[in-house]
């Protein structure tokens, strides 16, 4: 565990992470509705790592929290590019429970948003895990209130793989709820995850939230998630995670051919 954190430590100093792109899309629009950020390792000796090689072993350490707020600016700094250039697109990043709950989680979300000021902050969102969310429910909802008054907003990340409950989510003022890909993968042949999928499809539509499907990995699954009114999706069957050049070329290509 200490080799990783300290190989992390050493790649944050070095300039070793990327963030690459997955576009989220509006079925029923035919439009591109964001992109959340997901970081990758350019690791000197191993190649391109996934999250899964490495942030397992960071939660709840400092250089955990020192990641994710290089996400935030790295995320922040993209946007502002993609602006100048004429791209103007929502983009979710994942914060950690360690994170979201440390005491000055919202005075550094501020500070970083003042510091980029070409960036609305309803253009950001802040995607955390139900599981998070449960832990102390009270105290997330605080930091999820005071970050909305920035203007930022926040989504509830694999939401059914946790202990949900209609108590827990009323009182999560999260406008989005991220239905998990391992209930939204299996639809097409598992009628009890359709049935899952469409009730959290109700459960959002009653309490007004948004609601989009992760892990949509063929052109197929699109037909049953807009059949149960889930127009809001991500996954490899719509476009697999992408360096930011890539990104604008790739909405343009997608609009044309859908929008």
């Amino acid at each position: 565990v200490q080799r990783i954190v300290s190989g992390v430590e050493r790649g944050l100093d070095a300039g070793q992470f990327r963030l690459f792109f997955q576009p989220k899309v509006n079925l029923r629009l035919g439009s591109v509705i964001g992109a959340e950020a997901l970081i990758r390792w350019e690791h000197p000796d191993e190649g391109l790592l996934l999250p899964a090689a490495f942030l397992p072993w960071l939660e709840a350490s400092p250089v955990g929290i020192r990641l994710d707020r290089w996400v935030l600016g790295a995320a922040l700094d993209q946007m502002s590019r993609w602006q100048a250039a004429g791209l103007d697109i929502p983009v979710s990043i994942n914060v950690s429970g360690h994170h979201l709950l440390a005491p000055d989680f919202v005075d550094h979300l501020a500070a970083q948003l003042i510091a980029h000021p070409s960036v609305a902050p309803e253009r950001l969102e802040l995607e955390i895990l139900e599981t998070t969310a449960m832990e102390d429910v009270d105290q997330v909802a605080r930091v999820i209130r005071a970050c909305t008054a920035l203007g930022v907003s926040f989504a509830l990340d694999d939401f059914g793989t946790g202990y949900s409950s209609l108590t827990y989510f009323r009182r999560l003022p999260a406008r989005t709820l991220k239905i998990d890909r391992s209930f939204v993968r299996d639809i097409l042949v598992d009628p009890e995850d359709l049935a899952i999928v469409k009730g959290v499809v109700a459960l959002a539509r009653s309490f007004g939230r948004q609601v989009i499907a992760e892990g949509v990995e063929t052109p197929e699954h699109c037909g049953p998630l807009l059949s149960l009114g889930c127009d809001c999706v991500q996954g490899y069957g719509i476009g697999h995670p992408m360096p930011a050049a890539e990104f604008p070329g790739w909405v343009r290509t997608w609009t044309a051919v859908n929008g």
